[in-house]
């Protein structure tokens, strides 16, 4: 009966080491839980920062443009090799 007890539990003992050791056992599941715990902070972290840059990029963006329309209209400012034409508005008296 003793040799039945002890053949039991080693057989008991090597189906549990593939379930708890094994390629796809609980201890590396748990490591990689652990892993992509740790991803998925860092791709959060780098979301964050990503949201950020797309803002000031959009901002740079929008930004430029807001200034160049200013000096246009404004200052009457033109680009380089631009050509500029004002044509004068004729009072309602003058028109021919």
């Amino acid at each position: 009966m003793r040799w039945l007890t002890v053949g039991l539990l080693a057989l008991v003992v090597l189906l549990q080491y593939p379930l708890w050791l094994g390629k796809g056992g609980w201890l590396k599941v748990w490591e990689y839980d652990r892993q992509l715990k740790v991803q998925k902070e860092e791709t959060r972290q780098l979301e964050i920062r990503n949201a950020g840059f797309d803002a000031e990029v959009r901002d740079l963006k929008q930004g430029y443009d807001a200034i160049e329309e200013r000096a246009r209209f404004e200052l009457g400012m033109v680009k380089q090799d631009e050509v500029f034409v004002q044509m004068p508005e004729q009072s309602p008296e003058k028109r021919p």
